[in-house]
């Protein structure tokens, strides 16, 4: 199982963007010495406050000059307030300075109301689902120099590396990001910190659909990534402990309440006690948005979810308040899967 690592770069209590810019250094470095694949940065408008991953395209440059091995891309770029042509443009630069190792991840989402007026992006959508899909097949098509000869569009040329182009993945939470993903032939990563109950129909859909991309933008047979809300620590009811933050912020941004995720302390007081450990193996058609154990638990039960839904490739979210607690989980973490450390 190849395991990789999608970071919000949150702000640390009486910090600021620089603090947490620098932790995010240091979690990259130390995935690549573990083995992980990649480092993807997310992309979060209005909350600068609690999270400071508001412009992957920028940390994704200044990471790639701070590590040499491990690919570093986004997860995601939200195309839904951006120019494909200006995506395209921006990520064959980043492939021209790290050459063979950036990835493009786009999917879309709204924020808050100021902020999408902010980016001038329209909150409704009359045909949400095909505007999304006219926006990834355009930016592939600049990124493979795809246009025919006819197209206003053929003239333009990116800058580029000596032959690499961006690896391109659709990023969704449901069967029609799954289903658009495969009509175009792309490498499809499903978020299953945000809707676990549909990860299996989503993969399924991605399959009976797929494609081989016309473009060359992707692979010949499916490719699928897991994304998981993941906490790792030496036994399961400590992980379990620590598991109570992302416990806490899910239920507030169920409220509708945004802001740093509360200390392991404060969110066992929210919720009443600290969780249990996460059952293993999970019962048949379970799959909680928040996983936990120890090292063989973890690969124990994140064997039991790729296997569902036929990956072999997991991404961890986590939303642990300490940030040496992210760093110890990822590590115990790449212990218990089998990651060989690079040297």
């Amino acid at each position: 199982m190849n395991l990789s690592i999608v970071d919000l770069s949150p702000v640390p209590e009486d910090g600021s963007a620089t603090d947490a810019y620098e932790r995010t250094v240091e979690f990259a470095r130390e995935a690549e010495r573990l083995g992980y694949a990649r480092f993807w940065m997310a992309e979060h408008h209005g909350t600068a406050d609690s999270i400071a991953s508001t412009t992957p395209e920028v940390l994704i440059a200044y990471l790639a000059a701070k590590t040499d091995a491990i690919r570093i891309g986004s997860g995601a770029v939200l195309l839904n307030h951006y120019s494909p042509y200006k995506v395209a443009e921006t990520f064959s630069s980043l492939d021209a300075l790290a050459p063979g190792r950036v990835d493009l991840g786009v999917g879309r989402a709204n924020n808050s109301p100021a902020a999408d007026r902010a980016l001038e992006t329209p909150r409704h959508v009359r045909h949400p689902d095909r505007d999304h899909r006219e926006k990834i097949e355009a930016v592939a098509s600049h990124l493979h120099d795809a246009y025919p000869g006819d197209h206003p569009y053929s003239e333009l040329h990116l800058a580029r590396s000596d032959g690499d182009v961006p690896e391109l993945w659709l990023l969704g939470s449901s069967p029609s990001s799954a289903r658009i993903a495969g009509e175009l032939g792309l490498r499809y990563c499903f978020a299953a910190f945000i809707r676990p109950e549909l990860a299996e129909r989503s993969f399924e859909t991605y399959r009976e659909r797929f494609e081989p991309s016309s473009l060359g933008a992707g692979p010949d047979e499916p490719v699928g990534m897991l994304a998981v809300n993941a906490t790792c620590a030496e036994t399961d009811a400590e992980a379990a402990r620590l598991r109570a933050t992302a416990e806490a912020t899910y239920r507030r941004l169920a409220r509708g309440e945004r802001g740093r995720p509360p200390s392991v302390e404060a969110a066992i007081d929210e919720l009443g006690g600290a969780p249990e450990p996460t059952p293993n193996p999970l019962p048949d058609e379970e799959w909680p948005r928040a996983i936990s154990g120890s090292p063989e638990t973890m690969r124990e039960l994140l064997e039991q979810l790729t296997d569902r839904v036929g990956v072999d490739e997991v991404i961890v979210q986590n939303v642990i308040a300490d940030h040496g607690d992210v760093l110890r989980s990822h590590e115990l973490l790449a212990e218990g899967v089998g990651l060989a450390p690079r040297s």
